[in-house]
């Protein structure tokens, strides 16, 4: 019996300091990734068209003015909370990339001490979403292609010029302070909720009803987006954003922007795995 309390004494006492050290790992936030190298080029702007919904107009002439940059590539830099498992919050680093309206790439690094222990890329190339992880890897999934178009979409809070330069895009009124974004999806559309600050005219939240998981029976949720900061200019007016699903009430990730990049050369990267 003696022997028994004993080993369960040092058996507590090992998963407490596991679990210590890695409560201690987990509070260290990995370096940033180096900026991106490629310079980034002005390729020209057009002008805000008219018979925009109010809030709409008002938003684009806040951020950019009468005139908008045309904007066909673009790199997303920083680091992230993330709560994949357990609501447990785990630090990461992140490089996005979008050939606008047509394609993106995310990549992650999940870390523990600053260390890299996770890597996980997700995309959608040629209307076709992929997710390579250590747990799983899926490829043009209908129901996750679904999802991965809104991201395609909704990311563009970070560059909302596409939202006008790209034809394939429309608006329509909703109130003072929203708008319906209409966006391509294979041969429909699909539409994006967009709430406006009343009092800076920026956006707030991005909503839409996105597959979370693909299994068949597996239902669409509300998904929704949120600029937590905002800072009124023309390059990193978000610098703060969170994603989170409606049913589990809080954001599952915060994302921390540390570097924007404007039409660059994305090539290489787009179709690289790994880092």
């Amino acid at each position: 019996m003696l022997l028994l309390r004993k080993i369960i004494i040092i058996t507590a006492c090992v998963i407490l300091g596991i679990g210590v050290i890695g409560f201690l790992g987990l509070q260290i936030k990995p370096k940033s990734f180096p900026v991106y190298p490629e310079k980034q080029q002005d390729i020209g702007s057009i002008v805000l068209p008219e018979g925009l919904p109010e809030p709409v107009d008002r938003f684009y002439r806040t951020l950019y003015g009468d005139e908008i940059p045309v904007i066909e590539t673009v790199v997303i830099q920083g680091r992230a909370t993330m709560k994949p498992f357990l609501n447990i919050p785990i630090p990461a680093r992140y490089v996005f990339v979008h050939n606008t309206g047509k394609d993106y790439r995310h990549y992650f690094e999940a870390t523990l001490f600053g260390i890299p222990l996770l890597k996980i890329d997700e995309g959608y190339i040629d209307s076709e979403s992929f997710f390579e992880s250590p747990m799983a890897n899926n490829y043009n999934e209908e129901k996750m292609n679904q999802g991965a178009n809104l991201a395609l979409w909704a990311e563009a809070i970070w560059f909302p010029s596409v939202w006008i330069t790209d034809l394939n895009t429309h608006w329509e009124p909703v109130d003072e302070n929203t708008a319906l974004l209409y966006v391509p999806f294979e041969d429909n559309e699909e539409t994006l909720i967009v709430r406006f600050n009343p009092e800076t005219g920026l956006i707030d939240s991005i909503e839409a009803m996105r597959y979370r998981d693909i299994g068949e029976d597996s239902p669409k949720i509300l998904w929704i987006c949120r600029n937590d900061k905002s800072e009124q200019n023309q390059t990193d007016f978000i610098s703060v954003g969170s994603a989170m699903w409606l049913d589990q009430g809080k954001p599952w990730a915060y994302f921390y922007t540390e570097e924007l990049a404007f039409n660059v050369d994305i090539s290489s990267f787009l179709n690289q795995r790994g880092r």
